[in-house]
Parts: structure tokens; sequence; C-alpha cells
């Protein structure tokens, strides 16, 4: 498996390595859903809960339709899922998701949970009712909401947390699904919740430039100086909005 651009540095009297691949377009793709909430600290600074909910690969299984150097014949092989729809989405949210907030969600926090997705096609609005009885079992009510239209930097998975986890991914190059899958799950798994944590104070500075620009996205990304401040115990837990 591969990207359509690797960057690589090699040594000055190393040989370029040759690379050959099929066309872009035919490049397998792997499309996961990935889910996250603020990390959560005791009074004394131990975690008490790094929010991680899980990230799950849209995939499925067959059995392999002939031998070959890397497999027998109706040996189970992990296959993308290539077309992703509403009700793909569904079954995920259902039996993946809405479980694994359940089990993982702190007992003494609030059961009154919103989920922000993007706005791509196979979302679901939310009122899909076996999502709503799923939802609102248990003592809990679980929303969604959309994320707000041309403003990708309120994403806080794209504002780095995929990012984070991309470049521990990339130190262990996949050659099929289920080593990528791996890859991506062992990334997300050793994500450091520090890391976690800075994305939301991230996504807070970017709600802050919004606010001044009037709803304007032409702003830069602010740097707050995390790891300094972290280092120096001020790091705040909230940023404070001057009227």
């Amino acid at each position: 498996m591969t990207k359509p651009i690797c960057k690589y540095y090699i040594g000055s009297n190393s040989m370029e390595p040759y690379k050959s691949c099929k066309s872009k377009r035919y490049i397998t793709k792997v499309i996961f859903l990935a889910a996250v909430s603020r990390p959560t600290y005791e009074e004394n600074g131990d975690v008490l809960f790094d929010e991680k909910l899980g990230i799950w690969p849209f995939t499925y299984q067959e059995p392999a339709k002939r031998n070959s150097k890397n497999k027998v014949a109706r040996t189970m092989v992990t296959k993308a899922i290539e077309s992703i729809t509403k009700k793909v989405t569904k079954e995920l949210l259902i039996n993946l998701l809405i479980p694994a907030i359940k089990q993982k969600w702190p007992a003494s926090a609030s059961k009154e949970i919103t989920i922000q997705q993007d706005n791509a096609k196979p979302h679901l609005s939310g009122k899909e009712k076996d999502f709503i009885e799923a939802a609102t079992s248990d003592g809990f009510n679980i929303k969604l909401t959309q994320q707000p239209a041309m403003s990708p930097d309120l994403n806080i998975l794209d504002l780095g947390f995929f990012r984070s986890i991309q470049s521990l991914q990339d130190e262990n190059p996949a050659k099929n699904v289920e080593e990528l899958v791996k890859n991506v799950q062992d990334a997300y798994e050793r994500e450091m919740v520090e890391c976690l944590d800075n994305v939301w104070l991230s996504l807070q500075a970017c709600m802050v430039e919004i606010m001044k620009m009037k709803g304007h996205n032409s702003y830069k990304l602010p740097h707050l100086r995390k790891a300094v401040q972290r280092r120096q115990g001020t790091l705040p837990r909230d940023l404070v909005v001057d009227e």
C-alpha cells in the first residue's frame, strides 16, 4: 500500500529507491471513523479518562478466491468498503460508537452528549428512529450536530489529532489493509493525552479568532506555546474570551 505522494530523507551516498505503483485513482483508500472527547484529569493532575472513545475502519472480510504467495484460498481477507453509504455509517454508529461511549463514559459526567460530525453526505441527520432508540437508552441522551460550514478548523480531529497519529502510523509502512488498520489503531492508542488536550485548546483559540472576525475564517491559526506553558505549569484549562 502507498500514498499518492511520499517524502523520504536519504543520505548523500545512498541510492535513490525506485517506486512503481498504479495510478492514484486505483490506490486503495481505507476510511476510518474516530471519536474523541476532552481529556479529564483528577485534582492532582493524574489522567482520569483519556477520552479516546475509539477508531474504527470501514472494512469487511471475505474469503480469498485463489491461492497466492501471501495467502491460501478461502483465507479471510480484510478489504476496504469502497462506497460509504448512510446505511453503513448508521450500523457503525449504533453497533460500535454508541456502545463505546456508554462503556467508557465517566460515571460522574453528564450523559447529555453531542457528537459533532463533518458534512459528508453519508452521515446521519440524527432523526433516524433506530439511532434515537440506541442514543437515548441506558440513561444517555446522545445527539448529532453538523460541523459549521466552511470552518475546517472547528473539526477537532482535522485540526491536529489526525495529523499527529498520521506521523506515528507512518513509522510502520503497511503492505495490506489489515496491516494499515492495525498501524492506525496502534497509533491512535499510542497518542499522548497531552496532544489531545492541546488540540482542544487550539480549537478554543480558533473559536475566539472566528468571533473576532465576526464569523469569517480569514484569520491565522493562533500559536499558544502550549508545550512551554505545560512545562511551566501555566497552561490554562480553558481560554478566557475578552468582551
